[in-house]
């Protein structure tokens, strides 16, 4: 049975300090900060009861019962992703209370949970990602769909690719922090951290050919301050939106339908170290907090290199 959330925790006042925290000092998103509470709360659970109510007696906490709940975890048949993350949230929990002098020690910082599985992502090849990128184009011209959607749809794909932004960032890119002489762009990361990134020229042909397009329509929606990926109704596009529209194409290009958008950040990174780039100037374009994040696109190339010697080489 999966193990039960306090459904208190919102009553206790230490928790709700911590929430300020990772707002205001650790700068997180509303996605992080629910996930950071449904761990704390499901830890909770396990410590005093699910019905427990607050506020918590945080420093009686042992390692014994830290040990406690990522034992459960385990018989919870928790991933070892889902573990690890859990444990994370709830060390910074108690790192916090260390900071705020509730206690003293914490009894998850020698608790280390499951080793994470290296899995290496998957990538298309550079004759895969062409064959995928003609399809909007090509299914405009075939009278499949209006012009608007193959601009679009020709844009985004180009700008993810060329790019390597995360969906996210590049939805919420305006047509001012475009710079179509330099060919580069502003986009704002993870933790609202902002970077700069490449547009190749197909990219930059693309974007314009849609703002061209889209300033015919209304003359508003081509101004800096709007948003450059717009929904068949002229509204802001989600990141299900993609999804749909990539599956579309993939299917027409005759690749797997299982590809996502992200697909193309890993595709661009590999790529790009499979022609030599440097691992470092690949760390920052992708906004990549640690190096080693970046290093698993090295390890996809020597697999890919190593496909192509035992295909070829005779002695194999």
């Amino acid at each position: 049975m999966a193990l039960a959330l306090n459904r208190h925790l919102a009553d206790d006042p230490l928790v709700r300090r911590f929430e300020s925290y990772l707002l205001a000092e650790r700068n997180v998103s509303g996605h992080t900060r629910l996930g950071y509470l449904s761990d704390l709360a499901q830890f909770a659970a396990h410590a005093f009861g699910p019905e427990a109510p607050a506020p918590y007696a945080w420093p009686t906490v042992t390692d014994g019962v830290a040990r406690g709940f990522l034992s459960a975890l385990g018989k919870d048949a928790a991933t070892p992703t889902t573990v690890r993350r859990k444990l994370a949230a709830v060390r910074t929990f108690f790192r916090f209370l260390q900071r705020e002098q509730v206690l003293q020690d914490n009894p998850f910082v020698q608790l280390k949970g499951p080793r994470k599985a290296k899995l290496l992502p998957k990538v298309l090849s550079v004759e895969d990602v062409r064959r995928f990128l003609e399809r909007p184009l090509a299914d405009f011209s075939e009278g499949r769909i209006d012009e608007h959607a193959a601009l679009r749809d020709s844009a985004i794909f180009e700008f993810l690719y060329s790019t390597g932004c995360r969906i996210s960032e590049a939805i919420a890119v305006k047509w001012g922090e475009i710079d179509f002489r330099r060919g580069s762009v502003i986009v704002t990361g993870k933790g609202s951290k902002d970077r700069l990134v490449i547009l190749g020229q197909p990219a930059v042909r693309a974007l314009q050919r849609l703002r061209d397009q889209l300033g015919t329509r209304r003359a508003d929606l081509a101004d800096d301050a709007a948003d450059v990926f717009l929904s068949d109704r002229l509204a802001k596009i989600s990141a299900r939106f993609v999804e749909r529209r990539m599956k579309r194409y993939l299917a027409e290009a005759g690749l797997p339908a299982d590809l996502s958008p992200h697909k193309l950040r890993h595709s661009f990174a590999t790529h790009l170290l499979d022609a030599g780039a440097d691992l470092r100037s690949v760390q920052e374009m992708l906004g990549h907090a640690s190096l080693s994040t970046t290093q698993i696109y090295t390890h996809v190339s020597v697999e890919r290199l190593k496909d192509e010697y035992a295909k070829f080489h005779p002695r194999a």
